[in-house]
């Protein structure tokens, strides 16, 4: 075997390993996902509670989310990686996500968004071991939407998501569905 097929820069791929351009198209996509379904999440939630006393922070963290999906669509272009297959289901799903817990009340609203940003924090810290600087500007971009997300997850707290009665069992659900939509937005 050559001695250059031994280097460490020159190391072999496994069967199933990804590339470094599909593990970056993969991060691409599922975020670009992850924040249209924040998105679509949010307009729920405003449907329903737009008149409440938290319809300010509501519609704060929607412009925030929006400007995520922002940056996320244009690195799709960027990148030349296409979206999720399963956009038009995130649509559709992440408004009777946002609107159902909403019917419930603020609280469960916001139990909600609390379930949802640990289980994007956790997401996005398992992608920035993943890149370890190959990538800096994405590096960038997720580490600064991570902290927002934190935020969120913060504001959340604040205005009782712990409080709601049905707390455990909501964010057990939809910690179970975000992940699985993690997982199915990463390949499909």
């Amino acid at each position: 075997m050559p001695d250059d097929m031994l280097s460490p820069s020159r190391a072999r791929r496994l069967l199933g390993d990804l590339s470094h351009q599909e593990i970056i198209a993969r991060v691409i996509r599922v975020n670009q996902a992850g924040e249209y379904g924040a998105v679509r999440i949010y307009e729920g939630q405003m449907v329903v509670l737009q008149h409440s006393a938290c319809a300010a922070t509501l519609r704060a963290m929607t412009e925030n989310e929006k400007k995520h999906l922002a940056t996320f669509n244009r690195l799709l272009v960027q990148h030349r990686v296409r979206p999720t297959a399963l956009q038009p289901l995130w649509h559709v799903l992440g408004f009777v996500l946002g609107a159902s817990t909403a019917l419930l009340g603020k609280k469960a609203a916001m139990a909600c968004t609390v379930a949802v940003e640990e289980v994007i924090e956790a997401h996005y810290a398992k992608q920035l071991n993943t890149l370890l600087k190959t990538d800096q500007e994405l590096q960038d971009v997720i580490t600064q939407y991570r902290n927002e997300e934190l935020e969120h997850r913060e504001i959340g707290l604040t205005h009782g998501a712990a409080q709601h009665l049905a707390f455990p069992v909501l964010s057990t659900i939809v910690k179970a569905g975000s992940r699985l939509a993690i997982w199915l937005s990463e390949r499909l």
